[in-house]
């Protein structure tokens, strides 16, 4: 019998692959489709002016959410990105505006610089990998967001929403007792509350 790390190991494999072939047909159209359905639920995400909303800077195939964020700091949103500030720690999440310069950071991702304030996101845009009905997602395998999302909601409500192409979805996604599972998962055209 296969470990939850092989299981993880072989889905996170199989999934590269389909999200690769998914960016290369759909990428740009996604980042545009995923706008609509997420503006039409602000009211039940509980986006607001002067919420903050913490998105990502896309590293390799991931969803593009800079389109999503543009339009809700149009709508007066407070929008952050994540910073690794740690191998083994939680992300720490810097104030951003679309127009603000970026620093290189680890793995391949983009932050901003350390003279941006620090804010804790009231709903929290998650890339991924895989995801299923359960709202269990995988990632890259570093831990971040799970590490995150348990710190996030020891100290106050957050809205996890998962952002990837439908084609991600897959029936399990392999878990333990250290996998924080997502409230909405966001794909082209849908934005859909998790099965609780």
């Amino acid at each position: 019998m296969t470990t939850i790390a092989e299981q993880k190991k072989q889905l996170r494999k199989r999934m590269r692959a389909m999200r690769l072939v998914a960016d290369q047909k759909e990428g740009p159209n996604v980042a545009r489709d995923i706008i609509a359905p997420f503006v039409e639920a602000l009211d039940e995400l509980g986006v607001a002016p002067g919420t903050v909303v913490g998105g990502y800077w896309p590293i390799v195939t991931e969803v593009d959410d800079r389109p999503l964020l543009a339009r809700l700091e149009e709508r007066g949103a407070i929008c952050a990105l994540p910073v690794v500030v740690a191998p083994d720690a939680e992300l720490e999440f810097r104030r951003w505006s679309v127009l603000d310069a970026l620093e290189p950071g680890p793995l391949g991702t983009s932050h901003p610089p350390s003279s941006a304030p620090v804010v804790t996101p009231q709903v929290l845009l998650v890339p991924l990998l895989a995801f299923d009905e359960d709202g269990f997602r995988l990632g890259q395998g570093g831990g971040y967001y799970d590490r995150t999302l348990a710190s996030m909601r020891r100290n106050g409500p957050v809205e996890a929403v998962g952002v990837g192409f439908s084609v991600q979805r897959t029936e399990r996604v392999p878990r333990d007792e250290t996998d924080e599972p997502l409230d909405w998962i966001l794909t082209e055209g849908s934005l859909r509350r998790v099965k609780s």
